[in-house]
C-alpha cells in the first residue's frame, strides 16, 4: 500500500529526473551552437585572410601574408557540420532518455560524449599540425 509519503516522491522525482534531462539537452544544444559559431568564425577567418592578401599584394607594402593551404575553410565547414549533426543527435539522445525516465528503465549511454571527446580530439591534432607546419 502506497503511503501519502511514497505516493507524493514519485512524481516530484519523476519530474526532477525529466528537468535533468532537459537541463542535459540543452547543455548539448548550447555546446552545438558554440561548435557551428566556431566554425563559422574560422571559415570566415580564412576569408579575411585571402581578402587580406589580395589587398596587401596590391598595395605597395613590402608585406606578405603566410601560405594559405585552405584548411582553415574545411576545419571550419567540419565544425559545423560536427554542430549540426552532435544537435541532432542531442535530441535524440534527450528523447530515448525522455521515454526511458517515463518507462523507468534509464540505461546511461556515452556515445554522444564519445563522438564529442574524439571528434574535439580530431580537430585539436589537426589545428596543431596546421599551426606547426605555418612555423
Amino acid at each position: 500500500m502506497l503511503t501519502k509519503e511514497n505516493s507524493s516522491q514519485k512524481p516530484n522525482t519523476n519530474r526532477r529526473l525529466h528537468l535533468a534531462n532537459e537541463r542535459t539537452f540543452l547543455a548539448w544544444i548550447r555546446t552545438s551552437i558554440a561548435m557551428m559559431g566556431f566554425g563559422f568564425v574560422v571559415e570566415r577567418f580564412a576569408l579575411f585572410l585571402k581578402q587580406m592578401s589580395y589587398v596587401l599584394g596590391k598595395s605597395n607594402l613590402d608585406v606578405t601574408l603566410p601560405p594559405s593551404h585552405g584548411y582553415s575553410t574545411m576545419i571550419g565547414i567540419f565544425l559545423v557540420a560536427l554542430g549540426s549533426l552532435m544537435s541532432i543527435l542531442a535530441y535524440l539522445k534527450y528523447r530515448n532518455v525522455d521515454l526511458q525516465i517515463a518507462t523507468d528503465t534509464y540505461q546511461p549511454s556515452s556515445y554522444l560524449n564519445i563522438l564529442l571527446s574524439i571528434s574535439v580530439l580530431a580537430v585539436g591534432m589537426f589545428l596543431i599540425f596546421y599551426l606547426l607546419q605555418s612555423i
